[in-house]
Order: structure tokens, then C-alpha cells, then sequence
């Protein structure tokens, strides 16, 4: 390709614009104005300069991809390990919590169990480790237990199971939150097992529960039914007990006095 010769500055500027226009590549086209005066300054070699500029470009491609994994997950709210006081909550262990956040386990297809009374920070790093996963690169998908339970009964109704069992079974993380606040009737139960075998040894699955395992009898009421679920959920796993004392309730008296 033959050079252009005798371009001004102004239409080398538009030249750039445009042509960013039609190669789809906006951070250079915000950026390159700055850029250029700073290669200028620093007397960037013309390969320096356009490593900048392309690197520019990488880096906000990967933030927008981050920011539409972490929407796709839909969480509820935004939760992060850096808000996480783990001085308030001893019972848990910020190295563990950091060796999860690395995500291997969600590589590996693992599961992992929160389990804890309300108040001690399940959700928090439900969520928490949820964004950190889709971060790194991996589908997420957040819901609620009963919400999961009652969408799958009408997919059932409506002849679009094995439809909606798929879709759920294709995300990289699944993470289900509040298991254990409702009890779910046999059909229900029946129902999530489906999804938890359609993962199984495949995809990660996180749950946060308030109930030990001992007490799961009362959310799946049929014994083979919860033994089977527990035995899917903690085969291979990570489980992390968050205790039973809630900061949040200690936290809001202590505002209070």
C-alpha cells in the first residue's frame, strides 16, 4: 500500500476518525487525540505508539464484555470481595476466599456451599464470587430457589422443560440463592434435581442456604430425594460455613447506641 502524501494534520485527524468509524474501534477513536500528543511528548517509536493504541482498545473491549456478563447474570445488586469486612465475620477465612476467587473451581466445574444464618455474609459472597467468575470470563447466571422452583414448574406446564433445564445447564456458574427459606413440595424438589444433574461434573452450581445440610429435610421433604441433592451439591466441593451470628444485626446496633 502506497503512503498518502501530503496530509494535513486536520485531515489526517478526520482520516483517523472515519476510519475508526468503519473498523469499529471507538476507545482509539476517543482516545487517539491524547494518545498522539503524548506519543509526541514522550517520542514514542511509531511501533510504541500504536502498541498504545491497540492495547487501548483491548482493555476497554474486555471491561465492556465484564460489564455484559455480570448484566446477563442479573444479580439483585452489586457485591464485591473488596467491600467484604472479614474482620467482622472470624468464622470466615479470607484465604479461602481468595483461592475462590481465582475461579479454578468454576473451571473445574465444581460446586460450592454457603451455609449460614441470615446476616453472616452468604449473599454477599454469593454475589460477590458471582461477579468475579463472570469477570474472569465465565457465563453466570444468579436466581432465587423458589424463583428457580416455581419457573421450572411452568416451563413444565408449559412443555418447555427440557428447554429451560438446557439453558440453565449451559451457563458456566449457577448461582442459587436463599435455598432453604421455602420448602419446596416433591415436584419442586424433583424439578431442581433435574437442573443439578443436568450440571453435574459439568458446570459450577453455588448455593447460599441458611440451613446446615442436617436440616434440609425441611425444604425437600422426600429423604432419597434430599440425600441425592446434598450428595450432587457437596461431591468434589467447596463448603464455606459463615456461622450463626449475623454482623449485619451487630453492626446496626452498634449504629444505634
Amino acid at each position: 500500500m502506497s503512503p498518502r502524501r501530503r496530509m494535513s494534520e486536520q485531515a489526517a485527524e478526520a482520516a483517523v476518525d472515519q476510519a475508526c468509524r468503519v473498523l469499529r474501534l471507538p476507545t482509539i477513536r476517543n482516545q487517539f487525540p491524547d494518545l498522539a500528543a503524548k506519543a509526541g511528548n514522550d517520542q514514542m517509536s511509531y511501533l510504541v505508539f500504536l502498541a498504545e493504541l491497540l492495547l487501548a482498545e483491548c482493555d476497554d473491549r474486555a471491561s465492556r464484555r465484564s460489564e455484559r456478563r455480570i448484566k446477563a447474570a442479573q444479580f439483585p445488586r452489586e457485591k464485591s470481595l473488596r467491600e467484604f469486612d472479614f474482620d467482622a465475620n472470624p468464622n470466615i477465612d479470607s484465604a479461602v476466599v481468595g483461592s475462590l476467587a481465582t475461579c479454578e473451581w468454576v473451571k473445574k466445574g465444581l460446586p460450592l456451599c454457603l451455609i449460614g444464618d441470615s446476616g453472616t455474609g452468604k449473599s454477599h459472597l454469593l454475589i460477590a464470587l458471582g461477579t468475579e467468575a463472570a469477570m474472569a470470563g465465565f457465563r453466570v447466571k444468579y436466581t432465587l430457589a423458589s424463583k428457580l422452583a416455581n419457573e421450572l414448574a411452568e416451563a413444565a406446564d408449559e412443555k418447555i422443560l427440557t428447554k429451560t433445564i438446557a439453558r440453565y445447564g449451559r451457563v458456566d456458574l449457577l448461582c442459587i440463592d436463599e435455598l432453604g427459606y421455602m420448602q419446596l413440595d416433591r415436584r419442586g424438589a424433583e424439578l431442581l434435581f433435574q437442573v443439578l444433574t443436568e450440571r453435574e461434573e459439568k458446570n459450577s452450581l453455588a448455593i447460599a442456604s441458611n440451613d446446615s445440610f442436617a436440616d434440609w429435610g425441611k425444604t425437600f421433604t422426600d429423604p432419597r430425594l434430599c440425600a441425592a441433592i446434598v450428595d450432587r451439591l457437596t461431591f468434589g466441593g467447596n463448603i464455606l460455613e459463615t456461622g450463626t451470628e449475623s454482623y449485619r444485626l451487630a453492626h446496626s446496633r452498634e449504629l444505634a447506641r
